[in-house]
């Protein structure tokens, strides 16, 4: 018969418990107070590492890419920002604030033409063109950057990828699921018709048709009628640039 265990050793099983919870919240502590010392040590680092290349931040992209990468790795958020360290340093804050100034501007300019919806590729080399005097080029990167800064403004600035390309959205419009698989189609050309989309997706006409209205309705396609085959083509600016659209027209 199995005796039960007297007070004493269930007092010195609760006594042994408490010690290894103890000697866990130790271990614990001394672990966290090291990861603590070594990002203490590391933001240090970074900050004279930042002082030091300062103008190859400035102006270099791709250095400045590989700039953010490290802050994040560490919990630095240089553009969090215009005051402190990094802005007084680098200047970074008030870079990316112009450029998404920038940004805006370019995305309400374009509006009319593409519905709100423009491809990122675009964007930059079009931003590109309005910076030729600035110092400081500017990469996708940046444009990215700059553009999750914008969320801010609750007006529907952000980017979502269709197909292989990413496009800026600056209206609060969304996008359903066939109206993605029409913008991915038309990237290979700029355009697609009533009678591409059907064959090329499997889809009913009346599917087709009421996918491509309501693009045009909100904006994002343009339609051209003058083409000798009698087919209505759906351009989408968002995927191709304006001249496209024109050079097409002309033929």
């Amino acid at each position: 018969m199995r005796r039960r265990p007297g007070i004493g050793g269930l007092q010195t099983a609760a006594a042994a418990r408490d010690q290894y919870r103890l000697l866990g919240e130790n271990v614990a502590k001394l672990r966290t107070d090291l990861m603590k010392e070594q990002l203490s040590t590391f933001k240090s680092q970074l900050e004279d590492f930042a002082r030091k290349h300062k103008n190859d931040i400035r102006k270099n992209p791709a250095f400045r890419s590989q700039f953010h990468e490290m802050c994040a790795k560490v919990g630095v958020d240089p553009l969090a920002s215009n005051k402190g360290f990094w802005a007084e340093l680098l200047g970074i804050g008030d870079f990316y604030y112009e450029i998404g100034v920038q940004i805006v501007d370019i995305c309400l300019a374009t509006r009319p033409i593409n519905g709100g919806l423009i491809n990122l590729e675009e964007l930059c080399k079009i931003l590109s063109q309005r910076r030729k005097g600035a110092r400081e080029a500017v990469s996708e990167d940046d444009c990215l950057r700059a553009i999750s800064k914008l969320k801010v403004l609750g007006s529907g600035f952000e980017v979502i990828s269709v197909g292989k390309r990413k496009l800026v959205r600056s209206v609060p419009t969304e996008l359903k699921k066939d109206h993605n698989e029409i913008l991915e189609l038309s990237q290979a050309q700029g355009f697609v018709t009533v009678e591409e989309v059907e064959k090329r997706l499997s889809w009913s006409t009346g599917r087709a048709t009421d996918a491509l209205e309501t693009l045009l309705d909100e904006g994002l396609a343009m339609i051209d009628d003058g083409h000798r085959d009698g087919k209505r083509r759906y351009w989408f600016p968002c995927v191709s640039s304006v001249s496209s659209f024109v050079a097409s027209e002309a033929l």
